[in-house]
C-alpha cells in the first residue's frame, strides 16, 4: 500500500496538470451527486400531496407543488372545536389534539418553513402605504413594538402566527395586524423610514404604513385564529346597547360568531342560542360576574360538542381583534411638578404594573435609570430624566432616606418575596421574559443571590413606610386576583380621573409583552430550608409594619404559619 502511495505521489508530482485536472473532475462529479439528491428529495415531498393540488393548481411550477397542497390540505379540516371544557368529553380531548395539533402553531410552521429559494413575494405581498393615526388604526388587531429590532418578516411572522389577513409597519419600529385595512392610501414617498433591525428594508413611516397582504394567511386566517373562552354571563339589561352589533346565524357555532364579530372587529363574540352578539367590554357588559357554567348549556344547532348560551345566559369569547380604547399613549401635556414614584423591590412585577398603568392612563411612565430593552419595547419615557416632569410616575428600585425623600408620593408595589427573588434571578441571568440556566440555580450564583437580596426585600418596603410621605400600597397578588379595583385605586391616587371603559379595555390586554412563559418552571423547590427560616422571618417583620401603618398587611397566602 506504502508503494502504490508512492509511486503516485511520484506520478502527480511530474504531471501537476493531471493532478489538478483530477481534483476539478472530482469537484464536479461530488456537486452534482449533490443536486441531484436535492432533486430527488423535492420530487419525493411533492409526490406525497394529493392529486387533488395537480389539478386545481396545475399551472404552479414543481417546486412550490409541496407547499400549496400543504396549505390546501389545511384548509380542508373539520372546524376548530373552541368549545368550553365543561363539554369536551375526555375521550375525544386527546385524539382531536393529536389529529390536528395547535392552529396557530401549524400555521407558523407553515410560513417560516418555506423553502429559502422561494422568492418574498410568495410568502407577502406589498400592497402599499397607507395612512395611520393613533385615535383610529387602520390595522386594528394585535400590535407589537421593538425599536431596535424590527424586520418585516418579524412583523409577517407575528401576524401569520395569529392568524391575520395584514402586517403593517410603521415608524421603522412598530407593528400592526388586522383583518381588513380601514384608511386610504399615502404617497409611496411618504413610507420612507428603514427597519430598525434591517437597512434598505423599509417600514413605513411617520404615521404611515407599510402594508403586506399575508398570501398564505388570506383563505385560512378566521379558521386559525385562536379565541378566549372567557365565561358564562347574564344576559345585560340592554342588550343593544351593552353589544351594538348583532345576527341570528343559522346552524349556530362557536366559530361562525367568532368569524363574524372578528369581521366586524369586535373584541367580544357573545353567544346567546341562535343570536351572535359582538361589541366591547363595557360597564353596561363588564364580564366580572361570572355565572355557573351549567347555565349555558345549550348546544349549538351547528356544532355537536359546543355550548353557545341561552336566550337568558351567554356564553362569551375574546377575539383577536385588539381593543384600541386604551392603546394611545402620550406624555404628560403640562409639566407635572410632582414626582411620584412606582416603587418595587426587583422582581415585584414593577414593569407589569407600568404597562397596566400606561394603559389605563394614556400617559408614559419614566424610570430613574434607563433600560434600552425597555424602551425599545414601547417604554418611550424610559428615555426621559426622571425629573422631567413629563411621566405620570417613576419607576424605582431605590430605599434609603435620601432617595425616598426625593420623590413627593409613591405607590409601593409588594410581592411574595419567594417569587419575587426567583424573578429577579431569572432577569438578572436571563433577561426580562429570559430564564437562568441550570447551572446558575444549582452553582453557587443563587445561594449567593438569596443571602445578599432577602434583606433587601425587607429592608426595601421599611425604608417606604419610614421615609415615604404618602404611601400607596399596592400587593402583587392581590393586583392579579382584581385588577380592576386594584388599578382603579392606582389611577385615583395618580390623581387622574378614571374611564372604567378604558380599565376595561386593560383588562382584555393585562399580560403585555413582558410576562414569563410558565414552560419553563423548575421542577424542585430551590430553597432549602434555612434559606426558607430566613425569609419566613423577614416576612413577619414586614407583616408587622405594614399592619402598624395601618394598611393590610401581607397576603395569606404566604405569610408564615
Amino acid at each position: 500500500m506504502a508503494r502504490l502511495l508512492l509511486k503516485l505521489q511520484r506520478y502527480f508530482r511530474r504531471k501537476p496538470v493531471r493532478f489538478f485536472s483530477f481534483i476539478i473532475l472530482y469537484l464536479t462529479a461530488g456537486s452534482l451527486v449533490f443536486l441531484h439528491s436535492g432533486f430527488a428529495g423535492d420530487t419525493t415531498e411533492t409526490s406525497k400531496e394529493p392529486a387533488a393540488v395537480e389539478t386545481v393548481n396545475g399551472a404552479l411550477d414543481a417546486p412550490n407543488q409541496g407547499l400549496a397542497g400543504r396549505v390546501l390540505k389545511e384548509t380542508q379540516r373539520p372546524p376548530r372545536r373552541y368549545g368550553p371544557p365543561w363539554l369536551k368529553p375526555a375521550s375525544m380531548d386527546a385524539p382531536e389534539r393529536g389529529r390536528n395539533g395547535d392552529y396557530t402553531s401549524k400555521w407558523n410552521r407553515a410560513l417560516k418553513g418555506r423553502n429559502t429559494k422561494d422568492p418574498e413575494e410568495s410568502r407577502a405581498k406589498y400592497i402599499g402605504c397607507y395612512t395611520d393615526n393613533t385615535q383610529k388604526r387602520a390595522l386594528r388587531g394585535a400590535s407589537f413594538f421593538d425599536y431596535r429590532k424590527m424586520t418585516v418578516f418579524r412583523c409577517q411572522d407575528n401576524c401569520a402566527e395569529r392568524g391575520y389577513m395584514f402586517a403593517g409597519l410603521e415608524f421603522g419600529a412598530e407593528c400592526y395586524c388586522g383583518h381588513k385595512i380601514q384608511a386610504p392610501n399615502a404617497s409611496e414617498s411618504d413610507c420612507n423610514m428603514e427597519c430598525k433591525g434591517e437597512k434598505n428594508n423599509v417600514c413605513g413611516g411617520a404615521n404611515r404604513l407599510s402594508i403586506y397582504r399575508l398570501e398564505l394567511s388570506q383563505e385560512s386566517a378566521r379558521r386559525y385564529g385562536s379565541a378566549i373562552f372567557k365565561g358564562c354571563f347574564r344576559k345585560p339589561e340592554n342588550v343593544s346597547l351593552a353589544l351594538p352589533v348583532s345576527a341570528v346565524i343559522l346552524n349556530m357555532s362557536v366559530d361562525k360568531c367568532v368569524d363574524f364579530c372578528t369581521e366586524k372587529e369586535y373584541s367580544l363574540a357573545v353567544l346567546g342560542g341562535q343570536a351572535c352578539h359582538c361589541g366591547f367590554p363595557t360597564p353596561l357588559f363588564a364580564l366580572h360576574e361570572h355565572e355557573e357554567e351549567e347555565l349555558c348549556l345549550h348546544r349549538c344547532a351547528g356544532e355537536e360538542f359546543e355550548s353557545c348560551g341561552t336566550h337568558d345566559y351567554f356564553v362569551v369569547y375574546q377575539t383577536q381583534v385588539q381593543d384600541n380604547r386604551c392603546m394611545d399613549r402620550r406624555f404628560l401635556p403640562v409639566r407635572s411638578k410632582q414626582l411620584i414614584a412606582l416603587a418595587s423591590f426587583p422582581g415585584a412585577g414593577n414593569t407589569w404594573a407600568r404597562h397596566l398603568i400606561e394603559l389605563a392612563t394614556g400617559f408614559y411612565t419614566g424610570s430613574y435609570y434607563f433600560d434600552g430593552s425597555l424602551y425599545n419595547k414601547g417604554f418611550k419615557g424610559e428615555r426621559d430624566h426622571w425629573r422631567s416632569g413629563r411621566t405620570i410616575c417613576i419607576k424605582t428600585h431605590e430605599s434609603g432616606k435620601k432617595e425616598i425623600e426625593a420623590f413627593d408620593t409613591g405607590i409601593l408595589m409588594i410581592r411574595n418575596p419567594y417569587k419575587a427573588l426567583m424573578a429577579e434571578f431569572n432577569r438578572k441571568y436571563g433577561g426580562h421574559i429570559g430564564f437562568a440556566s441550570q447551572a446558575h440555580w444549582k452553582g453557587k450564583e443563587w445561594p449567593e443571590f438569596v443571602k445578599n437580596y432577602a434583606p433587601w426585600w425587607a429592608s426595601h418596603t421599611l425604608d417606604w413606610l419610614k421615609y415615604g410621605k404618602n404611601v400607596h400600597v399596592v400587593h402583587f397578588e392581590d393586583l392579579k386576583k382584581d385588577l380592576f379595583i386594584q388599578l382603579k385605586r392606582m389611577v385615583t391616587f395618580l390623581g387622574l380621573e378614571v374611564s372604567e371603559d378604558r380599565l376595561l379595555c386593560v383588562e382584555g390586554q393585562k399580560d403585555g409583552n413582558f410576562k414569563r412563559s410558565g414552560l419553563r418552571k423548575l421542577e424542585y423547590n430551590p430553597y432549602t430550608p434555612e434559606m426558607r427560616s430566613m425569609i419566613d422571618g423577614y416576612i413577619k417583620t414586614v407583616d408587622a409594619a405594614l399592619k402598624k401603618r395601618k394598611v393590610t398587611g401581607v397576603p395569606e397566602e404566604y405569610r408564615p404559619r
